[in-house]
């Protein structure tokens, strides 16, 4: 016992930087990741502020009949899943491809440059996005309008279209977060070992055969593991994004409602913590549900790609 702490004491002290940056994701982390879980009570009482959490009136199920009851709650259910498969299977191959083909330019200062230009909307709020977007899909002024003027083409108004805007936040999602994966991506491609390259250039390989043979498979692994990451997010839609650009616009709801615009609007209206902690909850549930599923069938169809 002694040993191990004495052993834990020196590498504190000689890694001690590398605490000092966990510290405030670490203290993040408990504060609301797991002080907070006993909460998830509430989902099953009808919530007093004076009373407290433990002197609540339990209620069983109820919180939840508040959602499940309602007729939206499987079309928000079906735009968040849907949005969110869109999200990531699009996003992973842009960023895949992208990362590739960052890999195979010869100039790097190029290379730096359109990595640093392509990370940038990362750093860009949905706030800012949303007035980007209004400026290309305005009715009036939007340029993408200005272009079917210019080919004598009625303009498309945008705001009061649904069927346009799955595929509209998909690219918009996809445009704001490319760069952060293509970051993870080439430092993916960064550590396979150049003997594996080495070796296909003898064997006479194109640089194609080298892409399809080595790079791709060995990729992979981190593929798969950022996919499981995000499986545990797909109940969650993006309530930012959507609340940003669309805002409260009911002729979008039947493809842009998700499950966290549509509580967050409950909540506004109703104001009863309990029925959102209780969409929470099986938000939660079901996410957990997706991840251990998904990694149980990764894990047997070859164990070294598994989150877990």
């Amino acid at each position: 016992m002694k040993k191990s702490r004495s052993g834990f004491l020196r590498e504190i002290r000689s890694n001690g930087s590398a605490y000092l940056l966990i510290v405030p994701a670490a203290i993040y982390t408990l504060v609301f990741g797991y002080f907070t879980l006993p909460y998830m009570l509430i989902a099953f009482q009808k919530f007093n502020f004076k009373t407290g959490l433990f002197n609540s009136d339990w209620v069983g199920f109820d919180n939840f009949k508040f959602f499940f009851s309602s007729p939206r709650a499987w079309e928000v259910t079906f735009n968040t899943l849907k949005l969110n498969f869109l999200f990531i299977i699009v996003g992973t191959i842009a960023a895949m491809a992208l990362a590739i083909l960052f890999n195979e330019l010869r100039s790097r200062w190029f290379s730096r440059v359109t990595q640093s230009t392509i990370l940038f909307p990362h750093f860009l709020s949905w706030v800012i996005v949303s007035y980007i977007i209004y400026s290309l899909l305005s009715t009036d002024y939007g340029i993408l309008n200005r272009i079917l003027a210019f080919f004598h083409v009625d303009p498309v108004n945008w705001y009061a279209s649904p069927k346009y805007w799955t595929w509209i936040l998909t690219i918009a999602a996809v445009w704001k977060d490319l760069g952060m994966n293509l970051v993870i991506y080439l430092a993916a491609i960064t550590g396979i070992d150049d003997s594996y390259y080495e070796a296909g250039r003898i064997d006479g390989a194109t640089r194609w055969q080298l892409i399809r043979h080595i790079t791709i498979p060995l990729m992979l692994p981190t593929v798969s593991i950022l996919t499981l990451l995000a499986l545990g997010k797909i109940m969650y839609g993006s309530f930012d994004m959507i609340y940003a650009i669309v805002k409260d616009n009911g002729l979008l709801y039947p493809t842009v409602d998700v499950i966290d615009t549509y509580v967050f609007r409950s909540l506004r209206t109703i104001g009863n913590p309990a029925q959102a902690m209780a969409v929470g909850l099986y938000q939660s549930v079901v996410g957990f549900i997706l991840v251990w599923g998904s990694n149980k069938i990764v894990k047997k169809v070859n164990p070294d790609h598994a989150l877990f």
